[in-house]
């Protein structure tokens, strides 16, 4: 009997494949230097702001009065650079995603050492939305220089997936977040057509930062087993719980970002957000500065090594602090913050229910966390299921992914229109 098959796309053939590989090849090596570039920089100016000039002084390192006077400093300094600098440091971070527009170049080296200074100076941002801007814009201006004739969009997909790839050091994550961009789209073509060449250009970024950078995201965490009935309950409770705790800073981005606003002047705004996050630094202590990366693994070290209070503690100070930094103007991205909040979460619904494995707490945590900040689902599912590298807890987080999900669909993103309105 016949069967009903929908019409397939045609295939591109191989010969409009081949001349996007080498662009790929660049375009992927190129977004993954700049981005360890910045690091690389970044890193050895927080040693010494936080390490050299510390001790030199006499001065605690991670003390009340130094956390207060370095994020105040760097308030100051940032502010700074978006007055002064040739285009502000680029658009107002509350209003960028991921997707990030083509800045004119002058306004990339005042976005590029905004970031570095908001790295190296305890903010809690990662770099991911400003790199991701200033690679893009690098591949459009010096692709159309070079190779006019190639398409604008090309350049701009190329160097999104190249700069998630090596942000994450796979390009798995760029296939996701690509075809969860595709499927919004009318495109021409089979998909692995359409992805052929951003997944040349992730991969090629993944492979630079894994040779030069060695990351790894394993939490290293208790090895999980064979998943049960509580495991799965556990799972659908603490994804809910993570997805409701970061709604509550999503419904409170327009206000907060209002209330920067009213300052009118990077000058204020910015010194004012620095001396906040230094307060918010003083109550949750120094595991909650910076973009939270080297710190999610310090707490990953020691499940046992606070109470379920002060994991909670951490967790909604880590959140208080994303949701001031990306209100008050300094450059940087939400992700790398909320996988902080989601494993500090994630600990505490171990340390109050002993049952609940570590890593599946951490994981269910971090997913419904990063689905209410990102509203990306595929790589809310990828960056849990990678922090505790146990296939046996994919089913889990699939599953909980669903209830997490319903919370979130439909509601405002943390993400704002240059009017100031939420994003839906």
């Amino acid at each position: 009997m016949p069967q009903d098959t929908a019409p397939q796309a045609p295939a591109a053939p191989a010969r409009a494949l081949l001349p996007l590989i080498l662009p790929a090849l660049v375009v992927g090596v190129g977004a993954a230097l700049l981005f360890l570039g910045v690091s690389e920089a970044a890193e050895a100016f927080q040693d010494v702001l936080w390490q050299d000039l510390p001790d030199a002084l006499g001065v605690g390192r991670y003390s009340v009065l130094w956390m207060l006077v370095m994020l105040t400093a760097t308030g100051v300094a940032v502010g700074l650079v978006v007055w002064k600098a040739p285009g502000h440091a680029g658009p107002d971070p509350a209003t960028t995603g991921l997707d990030a527009p083509v800045l004119p170049p002058v306004v990339l080296p005042g976005l590029l050492v905004a970031t570095a200074l908001m790295l190296a100076g305890g903010p809690s941002l990662g770099p991911e939305n400003p790199i991701i801007a200033v690679n893009v814009s690098l591949a459009f201006w010096l692709g159309h220089r070079f190779l006019p004739r190639a398409p604008g969009g090309l350049w701009t997909v190329l160097a999104e997936a190249a700069t998630i790839g090596a942000l994450f050091g796979t390009p798995v994550a760029a296939a996701l977040v690509i075809s969860e961009a595709l499927a919004g789209r009318q495109v021409k073509g089979a998909l692995w057509d359409n992805v052929f060449a951003p997944l040349i250009a992730a991969a090629a970024g993944a492979i630079t930062t894994t040779l030069l950078a060695h990351p790894t995201f394993d939490l290293d965490l208790p090895a999980f087993g064979r998943p049960g009935w509580g495991d799965l309950l556990a799972a659908l409770v603490i994804a809910s719980a993570g997805a409701l705790l970061a709604m509550a800073a999503v419904y409170a981005f327009p206000y907060v970002h209002a209330a920067f606003a009213r300052l009118r002047h990077p000058m204020l705004m910015l010194p004012l957000g620095g001396l906040v996050l230094g307060l918010l630094g003083a109550l949750g202590g120094h595991l909650t500065l910076f973009k939270g990366l080297e710190e999610v693994g310090e707490l990953a070290a020691d499940p046992e090594g606070w109470s379920a209070g002060e994991f909670a503690g951490m967790a909604v100070v880590k959140l208080a602090a994303l949701l001031v930094a990306a209100c008050c103007g300094f450059r940087g991205g939400r992700i790398f913050p909320a996988v902080f909040v989601g494993t500090a979460l994630g600990l505490c619904a171990h340390a109050l229910v002993p049952e609940v494995h570590p890593a599946v707490g951490v994981a269910a945590a971090v997913l419904g966390v990063l689905l209410a900040v990102t509203r990306q689902g595929w790589v809310s599912l990828f960056v849990a299921a990678i922090l505790v590298s146990s296939p046996d807890v994919i089913a889990l987080l699939c599953i909980a992914s669903l209830p997490a999900w319903l919370l979130v669909t439909g509601r405002p993103q943390m993400q704002l229109r240059a009017d100031g309105t939420p994003v839906r």
